[in-house]
């Protein structure tokens, strides 16, 4: 079975991965012990925590509009990091790639859009987020 970025990466200029970095040592979330299991705060930067956080809260004229999750602890980066790699080594051994360039040269892009991030699918837990 394919890996997401797989699928979705291929001939990309650029992709946002901050829900994936998300829950790791390197990132500056919060951690909390919640039921005997950790968890770190994660919310977007139009969220209500970002913008008392980093702007004093909510400006009047403004409103929030992400959310505030908490999703599972994931410990240090470098697992993700190499799932991520030898998903892409993957991806340039099944078109036959032998350099990342030579991707669109060796295959069909088709242009997809995700209207879902799963992260933020989950309920808020802050009531003003």
């Amino acid at each position: 079975k394919k890996q997401w970025y797989q699928r979705r990466v291929r001939g990309a200029d650029f992709v946002m991965l901050g829900g994936m970095f998300a829950g790791h040592d390197e990132g500056d979330g919060e951690v909390i012990e919640k039921d005997g299991q950790k968890f770190v705060k994660f919310y977007g930067m139009s969220s209500a925590t970002a913008m008392q956080k980093h702007s004093g809260g909510v400006a009047t004229y403004r409103t929030s509009e992400g959310k505030t999750v908490l999703i599972p602890y994931k410990g240090s980066i470098e697992d993700t990091i190499q799932d991520i790699l030898g998903g892409v080594r993957s991806c340039c051994t099944y078109v036959g790639a032998v350099k990342l360039k030579e991707l669109p040269k060796r295959t069909t892009f088709v242009r997809t859009t995700k209207q879902l991030n799963e992260v933020y699918g989950k309920k808020s837990i802050n009531k003003t987020d």
